[in-house]
């Protein structure tokens, strides 16, 4: 870590929302601000003050930045607040007793340099210090979990079955493929760039991907690389591609509805055609939230912290440095800038 930590009040930067946001999110939807943290926690709190190294650009976070709609699984920003989300952070102080200082943690934090967190229920001590730290925000972590639990609890997969993943180049698509591909599965990703097709092919060693940006007819190009119609499908986009895919799936499919990021900055979210397949082929389609998963969080490590050390999965990220730039590398996740798993880097070990 860059410098000592001294005892007493330090510069704090900090990435505030400055209102509620319609539309596509702008960097000036967020203000890049300084304020001050005392390092030593007050007597009778129960809570920890953490220093930030990394910090995770999810897409979930796009709906926090609006009053929402419908209810929702996680409340919207404050604006005049900072933004929070994933991240992985030093313990400076504790008055907890289950931390201590100088533990890693991974969980939710603040979007700032320091953040005293007063609900440690969503923290994990990071017991594996031998791989990456920034992969606490990704495949150790909360999409590495996603990916997991989407995959083999609602997808039930077998051995030669027919897998597509949409936004298959991202933090958790990326991972989906590998897992199908070690299932012995024949996996094919959809991206939104030549060379985010040419990495899913190259690195992640899908069967097949392609760009859907050139294609003209989604349910023609579904049916070129799934000729016998598609078993599993890992729903990250929703829109177009969703209704195509009902149209192509087989009976008895299954679809694992983890995100439609396709939808998040649209007023009005696009109408469905062809949900009567979910009938006619008797298709199970489950929506699901990682957090009802953690209990297999132990369980998760144990499979995959071998298979990256054995390099039988791979994992890219993209990383920007300095919290300064977290607004745009955020932004650009919609707009479909970034190449794998969007970390920012506030300040390393």
């Amino acid at each position: 870590m860059a410098g000592n930590v001294n005892v007493g009040q330090v510069r704090n930067k900090q990435v505030l929302l400055k209102e509620f946001v319609s539309g596509f999110p702008k960097d000036s939807d967020m203000l890049f601000t300084t304020s001050s943290v005392n390092l030593k926690l007050p007597e009778g709190s129960n809570g920890v003050l953490v220093k930030n190294l990394y910090l995770s650009c999810d897409p979930y976070m796009r709906g926090r930045m609006s009053i929402p709609l419908f209810t929702s699984y996680v409340d919207s920003f404050q604006p005049g607040s900072p933004i929070s989300g994933l991240g992985v952070s030093k313990v400076i102080d504790s008055r907890n007793q289950n931390f201590r200082e100088g533990d890693l943690v991974w969980g939710l934090t603040g979007w700032e340099e320091y953040s005293v967190i007063s609900s440690t229920e969503s923290m994990f001590k990071i017991q594996h210090t031998d791989l990456p730290l920034s992969y606490y925000t990704g495949i150790l972590g909360m999409p590495g979990m996603t990916a997991y639990a989407g995959f083999y609890e609602i997808c039930t997969p077998k051995k030669g079955e027919t897998v597509f993943v949409s936004a298959a180049s991202g933090a958790v698509g990326q991972l989906v493929g590998q897992f199908a591909k070690l299932m012995g599965c024949y996996v094919v990703g959809s991206a939104g760039s030549q060379e985010k097709v040419d990495l899913l092919k190259s690195k992640f060693e899908f069967d097949e991907a392609f760009n859907y940006k050139e294609e003209t007819n989604l349910d023609a190009a579904l049916k070129r690389y799934f000729p016998e119609g598609i078993d599993i499908y890992f729903e990250n986009v929703g829109g177009n591609m969703l209704d195509a895919v009902l149209l192509n799936m087989r009976i008895h499919g299954r679809i694992a509805v983890c995100g439609m990021i396709s939808q998040y900055n649209l007023d009005h979210p696009e109408g469905m055609h062809n949900l009567m397949h979910l009938v006619i082929k008797r298709i199970r389609m489950e929506g699901f939230l990682v957090n009802d998963h953690f209990h297999l969080y132990p369980k998760f490590l144990e499979m995959v912290i071998p298979l990256i050390k054995e390099g039988k999965i791979v994992y890219v990220e993209d990383t920007v440095e300095g919290i300064e730039n977290a607004p745009s590398a955020l932004i650009g996740l919609f707009h479909g800038r970034n190449v794998g798993k969007q970390v920012v880097v506030v300040d390393p070990l």
